[in-house]
């Protein structure tokens, strides 16, 4: 019985946060360029005297699925797409390099080319700026030119390169604002072989249906854990009940 109410508790514990990454996957499955985040579990012994039989349940790996999305027209000049492997390197507030394949991006009011969130997408000479009135192209290698439109002949400016890398994926892990980083957190080389689509984005790779199976098989999982512990509860009471006759 207590072995039960120990392999119980913490079943319970793990598919509520099983429920959470699976709510956060639907959030995110219209995000562009979103990995599905994936957990496992695995069982571990509880050490200590008295203790040999029981067990917990705990976090084995938290890690993503890397398959691409799908990859779809925006006709937006600061819309870009990688194809197949590879993703975009991004500045954090602090200094620090993450990766991510959400290439929505913007311009800020000094011209800086940044994400969505307001982080500055690195170039290899470092941030790229773009000149006022001038229109973008971005190639497939990831090299950004600005067409000035306020002279006559048109005048096309090389403004940099977006850094485009293709680090170990078994490397890679996810921070807490959701961009991925490697496990040192170390900088990756510009990797060259990485090309991009311009005008295009990246559709989260989310499976909507999968997602919503596994929520209603956990749900179920909830439930079967809940009624070990009310069966727990119910042999405790009638052991209690025997004890007392004796």
């Amino acid at each position: 019985m207590d072995r039960l109410i120990y392999t119980a508790m913490t079943g319970l514990k793990h598919i509520m946060e099983q429920q959470a990454t699976t709510a956060n996957n639907l959030a995110n499955s219209t995000t562009t360029g979103f990995r599905q985040q994936i957990d496992s579990f695995r069982a571990v012994p509880v050490l200590g005297a008295g203790l040999p039989t029981r067990a917990f349940v705990v976090d084995a790996t938290t890690g993503a699925n890397f398959n691409s999305g799908n990859v779809y027209n925006t006709g937006h000049e600061l819309d870009v797409a990688i194809r197949d492997r590879g993703w975009f390197a991004i500045q954090r507030a602090d200094g620090t390099e993450a990766y991510t394949r959400q290439g929505n991006f913007k311009l800020n009011e000094n011209g800086v080319l940044q994400t969505q969130d307001g982080l500055t997408v690195v170039g290899d000479g470092g941030p790229i700026t773009i000149p006022p009135e001038s229109k973008v192209a971005i190639a497939n290698d990831g090299t950004v030119s600005a067409v000035a439109t306020n002279v006559v002949p048109l005048i096309t400016n090389l403004i940099g390169r977006i850094k485009l890398v293709n680090p170990n994926e078994a490397d890679l892990v996810r921070g807490a604002d959701g961009l991925f980083e490697t496990k040192n957190r170390a900088p990756v080389e510009a990797d060259a072989t990485v090309t991009v689509a311009s005008g295009a984005l990246e559709s989260s790779n989310v499976n909507v249906v999968e997602e919503m199976v596994n929520m209603i098989t956990l749900a179920r999982s909830f439930d079967l854990q809940t009624k070990l512990l009310q069966n727990a509860e119910n042999n405790a009471t009638k052991a209690s009940q025997i004890f007392s006759l004796t």
